[in-house]
């Protein structure tokens, strides 16, 4: 891997610090080559610090380091991605992120359906929310609209419509996610058991 260092009159380069799991950026430092050279020996981030004008290994007083997975340099060999698994909360604040953001996985659209399914839940008129009436009829109705969805999503994957199919999918999976709430679990926790399952 090339790198730059010579880019910047003081030997320094931006290195993002992003989760190798939620893939949420938690961190911006600056790294020397000295610094990296010891980030990959001990597989825990080091940064060069400007303010104590020394190498920081993230985590040496906290405890909270940076566990190294993998570093890669960007189109210009002037900043670094480092890909890590955070022992702990990253900032000093003891915030997830120095954005103070919770680091917790996100699926984009689906995890705004999510939400938009919780919201609806709470609706006081049923008859205004299609969501709230299913969760007002129970969870056997629930589980019998995600049994009723499963089927059909088979049927048309044996057929040649794709765009039917994929209706039915989205049908399917719209109605799974109201059955997990209705049980009282979301994604995070279906990707928690997948992860644990993982070889």
């Amino acid at each position: 891997m090339k790198i730059d260092f010579n880019k910047s009159t003081d030997g320094l380069i931006p290195a993002i610090i992003q989760d190798a799991t939620t893939k949420n950026v938690l961190m911006l430092g600056y790294m020397n080559q000295e610094a990296f050279d010891k980030t990959k020996e001990t597989k825990k981030v080091t940064f060069f610090s400007r303010s104590k004008q020394r190498l920081w290994t993230k985590g040496e007083e906290s405890g909270n380091f940076l566990n190294l997975v993998s570093a890669k340099n960007d189109c210009d060999n002037d900043t670094l991605l480092i890909s890590v698994n955070p022992a702990g909360p990253t900032c000093h604040t003891c915030s997830d992120t120095c954005w103070n953001e919770e680091n917790t996985s996100n699926f984009g659209f689906i995890s705004e359906l999510e939400e938009t399914i919780a919201e609806r839940r709470k609706a006081k008129d049923s008859n205004s929310s299609y969501v709230a009436s299913l969760f007002e009829k129970g969870i056997n109705k629930i589980a019998q609209k995600v049994g009723e969805e499963a089927i059909e999503t088979v049927i048309e994957a044996k057929d040649d419509n794709d765009e039917l199919f994929l209706y039915e999918s989205a049908d399917l999976l719209f109605h799974y996610l109201i059955l997990l709430q209705a049980k009282g679990f979301t994604l995070k926790d279906i990707e928690a058991e997948l992860m644990k399952r993982k070889k």
